[in-house]
């Protein structure tokens, strides 16, 4: 099953990827110093470019199909600024990838696109941090969880010492 909605469920996916990628070319430029084949050396972080801009895509597609039902409650403005955000996001992964599938290749031109991509792993990361911030003041500043919920915080969410407030407001 599904969780709804889905989107909360998925954005967690890229900035894992975003954050594993430069981890993952650094280590992997570091082993090919050392005498690792690049063709073996380098199938991680391409795998994880894959995996990033698949899901990043996902992430994107996600929030569209959500986009109306929280505008409603958010606005237009800092919304748009969050798809602006991912938009650029999935974009700058397609690069990398595009460049680190290119790093599969031996001699100058892998030795390239392997420095080229593992920089730009650094550039995808700061931009997922400006999508996760951005979603973040969605939810946490202009309240946009308030579109799948009635207003109330559910009740396995009120902290204990929160139980005791709510009890004297009754």
């Amino acid at each position: 099953m599904l969780p709804n909605p889905l989107h909360p469920a998925v954005v967690h996916f890229p900035m894992v990827f975003a954050v594993l990628l430069p981890i993952s070319a650094a280590l992997a430029m570091w082993a090919i110093q050392r005498g690792t084949t690049p063709l073996r050396a380098w199938a991680v972080p391409v795998a994880l470019a894959l995996a990033l801009t698949a899901s990043s895509w996902a992430a994107l597609e996600t929030g569209e199909a959500q986009e109306d039902r929280v505008e409603a409650i958010v606005g237009s403005a800092p919304l748009h600024e969050h798809e602006e955000a991912a938009e650029r996001f999935l974009v700058l992964s397609g690069i990398v990838l595009l460049v680190a599938a290119a790093g599969l290749a031996t001699g100058t031109v892998g030795m390239a696109a392997r420095l080229v991509a593992t920089a730009g792993s650094v550039v995808v990361l700061a931009a997922g941090i400006q999508v996760g911030a951005a979603g973040g003041e969605l939810v946490y500043k202009y309240g946009a969880a308030r579109a799948y919920t009635d207003g109330a915080p559910a009740a396995s969410m009120v902290q204990p010492w929160e139980q005791s407030e709510r009890e004297d407001d009754r």
